[in-house]
């Protein structure tokens, strides 16, 4: 049975000498191998060899740049855009509405990212927008799910509807490069 390469990419080669010295310094004798997989893991900012394992292929799978050192300040869950990427059919409409709510709320900073920013919209305008990016027929339930998430702000009438301005997740922008890629 043949492995899959995995290639670790390491910013700080100093910091991550000293963490591997430090750990190998605890050892009562030589690692073995496997033991030896999951100091260098740890000392590149994983977990373990699996967990490194699982980030290198998951992003290999989304054509993602190599791993660094340590997770980013906000680190991108793949496996999430992974299973958001499945509520959206080859032209980029949400197909279902997900059970999960992690998995609502990125579909929902999808359609957020499609509304115009700084415009104001009548319910009748946000209500068609809507509807050309689901494919399941309730709208009314996105936009008052975009509402409810504070994606989107109206008037007490609701005569009016405004994209709130936000940052949004880091998961939002490889999700849009994806569905923009399908289409």
């Amino acid at each position: 049975m043949s492995r899959a390469a995995l290639s670790l990419q390491i910013s700080d080669l100093s910091g991550f000498a000293k963490s591997l010295r430090e750990q190998l310094g605890k050892l009562p004798e030589p690692p073995g191998h496997v033991e030896m997989l999951n100091l260098l893991c740890r000392s590149a900012g994983f977990r373990n060899y699996q967990h490194c394992k699982g980030v290198m292929e998951a992003r290999q799978r989304l054509d993602a740049p190599p791993a660094v050192q340590a997770p980013a300040p906000a680190p991108v869950d793949y496996a999430l855009i992974e299973r958001a990427m499945r509520q959206f059919d080859a032209q980029g409409r949400l197909m279902r509405w997900p059970t999960r709510s992690n998995l609502q709320d990125l579909c929902l900073w999808v359609l957020w990212s499609r509304l115009p920013n700084r415009i104001t919209l009548t319910e009748k305008q946000i209500s068609e927008l809507i509807k050309r990016w689901h494919a399941f027929g309730d709208h009314a339930l996105l936009r008052r799910a975009l509402i409810a998430w504070r994606l989107v702000q109206r008037t007490l009438d609701g005569s009016e509807y405004r994209r709130i301005e936000q940052k949004p997740p880091a998961e939002l922008s490889p999700l849009l490069a994806r569905l923009s890629g399908r289409t």
